[in-house]
């Protein structure tokens, strides 16, 4: 039915310090979900996914995300409140703690590997106090064949345990959870949260530092297709932006949807074997991919089901963060293997809630370096405590929380390899139009595809652009299939003043950010900036 490998190897974890465990190695999805059931640790959706709470965390905890601070990182981080250093003699005596508290308990093992590229396979072990979150680890990972099982030799190895619970004052913790990260002994250690993204983002942070420093190549958050041309296109973007939704087009098939190398010799390969969706306001008409995907082997993380198992993807009681996580292979049109060629188009989707920038524009290097930098997205009211009106949120290279190295540096690599491989980048805002939220709406999902489509196709060669007087983008005067009174965001509000002074104080909200950047920063990149008032 579901999962694909079925050895009954066993195997002991006594050398990770975890003794007389009852080890339920390499179970299949189907047997992680009944016994997930069985446990009370979930339901069963009425498409036969598994459904599960994650309980106190229904997303990362980034304040408690620690890198060791040893030999082999002390002068390599960018150390500060994203990459919190955690001294190793703290990490030895927490590392005691959690594998004692796994002892004597069932605990599930699952040998997997990261990096579809053989040249850059990472295998993992994964040791989970809980069935479902081994279940996760065996969506969102890359599965060994029976063969590759039999001789598995794990580089990485991952330990979570959601019910152990750090004493701050004792171990070093700003609380009872942690993320830590270990790059001597090759460890990622989880406790104190159920929140499932810790366990694939503690992998993607381990090979953000590993691909770049000891491999050449570049890691980046984003999603990736590729066409009937075998020409690759890349998707940047923030949470809710619709990296996932954009990059599951019927008309691509789909490499992979967050998390991507592109190697010296311009091929791009998936870290991951499967998505991690969210699903709020999910539909069947809009992304009819990730609706069809929720069945057996899926697991739905924090939404609400009514008694018949019917998913409610518009209730955000639990959380805004509601996900679902499946492998690959519930995408009818994947690439197989999760590769592709050099990309010649690179989007850098964003969901301006001022509703000031261009729906499309395209990126000088400069420009496209300077907004890789900033990152930046807004938050909206309800998405997050405290938000009660549109905010801005800059995420240096798309994915701040997991980047150990300086920004620049990742920046630097993608303006090379731009001009390496003469790959066109464009700016998508899939936010607000004709004013900001609350006001406007947001921008239609079949013109945000059209336009993406036309920039694909190369239809926007041959058109004329215009330059945003504040940003300096240039902006398409036409696009096929979409109404060009909408391309020039000034045009779409009734009160262009207003559109004036909103489109200046989103412009010094980038330079505000980009100030503690700027000490690192090429000229080329300096010129990537809005225009000065």
């Amino acid at each position: 039915m579901v999962g694909n490998n079925q050895t009954k190897k066993t195997i002991s974890i006594d050398e990770y310090g975890i003794k007389n465990a009852n080890v339920k190695y390499q179970l299949s999805s189907q047997e992680l979900h009944e016994e997930t059931l069985q446990k009370g640790q979930g339901k069963e959706s009425s498409t036969g996914a598994l459904a599960v709470n994650t309980g106190e965390f229904t997303g990362r905890s980034p304040k408690d995300r620690f890198i060791v601070k040893d030999d082999v990182t002390r002068d390599k981080v960018w150390w500060g409140n994203i990459n919190i250093p955690f001294p190793p003699s703290m990490f030895d005596a927490l590392y005691d703690k959690v594998t004692d508290y796994l002892s004597g308990k069932d605990v599930y093992v699952r040998d997997s590997y990261a990096c579809a590229e053989e040249d850059y396979k990472l295998n993992i072990r994964v040791i989970t106090e809980t069935p479902w979150s081994n279940m996760f680890a065996h969506n969102m990972f890359l599965r060994p064949t029976d063969e590759e099982l039999a001789s598995f030799d794990p580089e990485w190895l991952i330990v979570n345990a959601p019910g152990f619970m750090a004493d701050p004052e004792v171990d070093g913790t700003r609380q009872h959870n942690f993320a830590i990260l270990n790059f001597t002994k090759k460890i990622a250690l989880i406790g104190g949260t159920g929140y499932t993204g810790e366990i694939k983002k503690g992998i993607f942070s381990a090979l953000n530092f590993i691909l770049p420093v000891y491999k050449n190549t570049m890691p980046m958050h984003c999603s990736a297709n590729v066409g009937e041309d075998g020409e690759t296109a890349i998707f940047f973007g923030l949470s809710g932006t619709g990296k996932t939704t954009l990059s599951a087009d019927p008309e691509r098939r789909l490499i992979g949807d967050d998390e991507h190398g592109w190697t010296a010799d311009n091929k791009i390969f998936n870290f991951e074997g499967g998505c991690y969706a969210k699903v709020i306001n999910l539909s069947q008409e809009n992304e009819p991919d990730i609706y069809n995907a929720i069945k057996p082997g899926a697991i739905l993380e924090n939404v609400v089901m009514n008694d018949k198992g019917e998913v409610d993807f518009a209730d955000t009681t639990i959380t805004q963060n509601t996900r679902v996580s499946y492998p690959i292979y519930h995408i009818n049109n994947i690439q197989k293997p999760s590769m592709g060629e050099n990309p010649k188009n690179i989007f850098f989707l964003t969901a301006d809630a001022f509703g000031v920038l261009p729906p499309i524009s395209k990126l000088t290097p400069g420009q496209a370096a300077y907004h890789f930098i900033s990152g930046y997205t807004a938050k909206v009211a309800g998405t997050e405590e405290g938000i009660n009106e549109p905010t801005p949120s800059f995420s240096a290279c798309f994915g701040a929380p997991f980047m150990p190295l300086h920004p620049t540096e990742y920046a630097e690599m993608l303006s090379k390899k731009m001009k390496d491989s003469g790959v066109n980048v464009w700016l998508i805002n899939t936010g607000w139009t004709g004013g900001p939220y609350g006001v406007g709406n947001r921008m239609k999902l079949k013109y945000t595809r059209a336009m993406i489509a036309a920039a694909l196709e190369g239809e926007l060669k041959g058109v004329e652009f215009e330059k945003h007087p504040i940003f300096n983008l240039m902006m398409p005067k036409s696009c096929p299939n979409v109404p060009s009174e909408i391309l020039n965001p000034k045009d779409t509000w009734k009160n262009k003043k207003a559109y004036d002074i909103q489109a200046k104080e989103l412009s010094n909200s980038f330079k505000e950010n980009f100030s503690k950047f700027e000490a690192y920063a090429n000229d080329e990149i300096l010129s990537g900036a809005p225009a000065s008032e």
